[in-house]
């Protein structure tokens, strides 16, 4: 069985993510979710710590997922998880230009190839980025996360409100 890694800052993991790690599991047997830390992005809204246990609760039960923390490039982090593939979801054209350059500096460092998925057409508008901004008004978002990232992102935008 060949183990596939799903990389992401997960800040939160959402419904689209989910998606792809469904893929991945459908095609490979085995996923490691990979949450990273992307020192090129803000450092974000949920720590590395809160991530992980979002994300496991977001995976529920699956059979064969597992989620962790991860430092360093996302290929290294795939290597350490003891992964063959390195699944992306892609959502628009811009994705696929700019996954397409990591997956072929990817394969050129460690020889792990890299796997994309198109996400379902009707999760291609959720974000990260933008759960974050529409939740911070008070605006649900419950139809873009599990309920259980819903409670965290009250919970949180209600520590920053304070």
């Amino acid at each position: 069985m060949s183990i596939a890694f799903v990389p992401g800052s997960f800040d939160p993991m959402h419904l689209g993510h989910l998606d792809v790690v469904d893929q991945a599991l459908e095609v490979f047997g085995a996923v490691v979710i990979g949450v990273l830390h992307n020192p090129s992005k803000p450092s974000g809204l949920f720590t590395p710590d809160e991530r992980v246990a979002l994300a496991e609760q977001t995976v529920g039960d699956r059979q064969n997922v597992t989620v962790g923390a991860f430092s360093g490039l996302a290929v290294q982090a795939a290597a350490a998880a003891g992964a063959d593939i390195i699944v992306k979801g892609l959502r628009t054209t811009n994705d696929f230009d700019i996954e397409q350059q990591m997956a072929h500096n990817n394969v050129a460092l460690t020889g792990i190839r890299t796997v994309f998925v198109p996400c379902r057409p009707d999760l291609a508008y959720i974000s990260s980025r933008f759960i974050r901004e529409i939740s911070s008004q008070g605006v649900s978002i419950n139809h873009m996360v599990v309920p259980a990232v819903s409670a965290a992102l009250s919970t949180k935008h209600g520590e920053v409100n304070s």
